[in-house]
């Protein structure tokens, strides 16, 4: 048997970026915190924004400044109350601010629990006014 995946669309995370903080230099390459200071996710299915100031990115970029590690963390909070709390890593071309990112979510919300089975894929792009948009899918994976 063989899987095969699709893609299929969930919806646009906007965040806007606040303060930059670079670490500096160490043994995994130069380390940057970025933080989050909003959120927004608008699909069919949710709407949710930040729900409190523990979203940022551990970013850390490599030693010819063209590839950055995303290792991001934040929580959500649904406009009817649930909690969710989202992590995702990936690549950053630091010259284009284009992102790709593989998001999985945790909730206890009964309303929300498809998300604790899903797999996710965020294809992002960073713009100059700090607002980073993401287009977000859902991979379904089907026995081919």
């Amino acid at each position: 048997m063989r899987a095969s995946a699709e893609l299929v669309p969930m919806g646009t995370i906007t965040a806007q970026l606040g303060q930059r903080i670079e670490v500096g230099d160490g043994p995994k390459g130069t380390r940057l915190l970025v933080d989050v200071t909003s959120v927004e996710v608008e699909s069919d299915r949710l709407r949710a924004s930040l729900a409190a100031t523990d979203a940022a990115d551990w970013l850390t970029v490599g030693s010819d400044d063209s590839v950055g590690c995303v290792d991001v963390r934040l929580t959500l909070k649904t406009d009817d109350g649930a909690y969710i709390y989202v992590e995702y890593g990936g690549r950053a071309d630091m010259a284009s601010g284009l992102i790709v990112t593989a998001p999985t979510f945790q909730t206890g919300d009964e309303r929300y629990a498809w998300l604790n089975r899903i797999q996710a894929v965020g294809a992002g792009a960073l713009g100059e006014d700090g607002v980073l948009t993401y287009s977000l899918y859902e991979v379904v994976l089907s026995a081919a």
